[in-house]
């Protein structure tokens, strides 16, 4: 039986003048997902996570959430939360005041002791609980974003919008902090809807991805049907390196230099410690010299001028 589709937008347009920031899209999000809206800047996938907040309306189209229509509503009336790249954290509360914060102000009362037991468990789940006494300040940045997480997740939306959240992290925690965002999404079980223009902080954290292009959904599907069967040449090209030979994609990691193939010269080779990435030029068979690379354990010797053979399996090949 498919999962249950959450979050529902139809034939969903946006227009800033006369620019086309979100043209004709349809999108289903299903229940307890980590879906993740990919592509490059501008392509309009701020857009539509601002259309699903209640930010922006669409200029045409239909927001549904949770079997309910919600474009005409206002935002403080969808179960919707959001945590951006600054995190938005107030300073002068503690990590548990912070957490609170949100809760009492929805509820329009002073907390109880219901809320506080609330606020602790959450605290629990994004293991901070034993610094619910500390400031913004006295946190590292991966630990500030999970206190923005646990103030969204307190107040158990349908749906939790995260933009670009990563993005103020350095690379080695990011690699870090992804993996712990992925490990508590799936423990609280809170359907994530994850802006990114990062492939491989997509590839990595996502259930489903939708991969956008100036405005329009270029492909649906899980991390792995969109990377090895792209659909079109764009994606193929965003979701990493892709050699383009003869009409057909071979990825970088699929190519093999053997003692058989199509004969190349090494033109470079770049050491990216756990491996080598290897540039060459074919040479035989009228190639015209096509630029093709692969990706080889590191442990391979290869020098610039020298000449080797590649060659794939058919079955790595992409038609687009």
């Amino acid at each position: 039986m498919p999962p249950e589709t959450l979050l529902d937008l139809r034939h969903v347009s946006k227009n800033f003048a006369t620019q086309r920031a979100v043209a004709d899209v349809s999108l289903e999000v299903p229940r307890g997902a980590f879906f993740s809206l990919l592509g490059p800047s501008g392509c309009g996938k701020t857009t539509i996570l601002r259309m699903v907040a209640g930010f922006e309306t669409p200029s045409s189209g239909e927001v549904w959430l949770n079997g309910q229509r919600i474009d005409a509503l206002p935002p403080y009336h969808r179960n919707v939360n959001t945590v951006f790249q600054s995190y938005a954290l107030f300073p002068h509360l503690t990590v548990q005041g912070n957490v609170e914060f949100g809760l009492v102000h929805k509820k329009g009362h002073k907390k109880v002791s219901d809320d506080i037991n609330r606020v602790l468990e959450v605290l629990k789940q994004v293991r901070l609980e034993a610094k619910a006494s500390r400031k913004p300040s006295e946190l590292s940045g991966g630990e500030r974003q999970r206190v923005a997480l646990a103030r969204a997740i307190v107040l158990q939306p349908d749906v939790l919008l995260l933009d670009e959240p990563l993005s103020a992290l350095d690379p080695q925690l990011r690699k870090q902090v992804r993996g712990e965002l992925r490990d508590l999404q799936r423990r609280v079980g809170v359907t994530f809807l994850f802006v990114t223009h990062d492939q491989e902080e997509a590839l990595s954290m996502s259930d489903q991805i939708a991969v956008m292009n100036a405005g329009a959904l270029e492909q649906v599907g899980t991390p792995r049907e969109i990377y090895t069967a792209p659909r079109t040449r764009f994606v193929a090209d965003f979701l990493g390196a892709m050699n383009w030979i003869d009409g057909i994609g071979v990825r970088p990691e699929a190519v093999k230099i053997s003692a058989q193939g199509r004969k190349a010269l090494v033109t470079g080779v770049t050491y990216l410690g756990s491996f080598c990435h290897i540039a060459m030029s074919l040479v035989n068979g009228g190639d015209g010299g096509e630029t093709i690379h692969a990706q080889v354990a590191a442990g391979c010797a290869f020098t610039p001028g020298q000449t080797v053979c590649v060659t794939w399996n058919p079955e790595d090949e992409v038609r687009v």
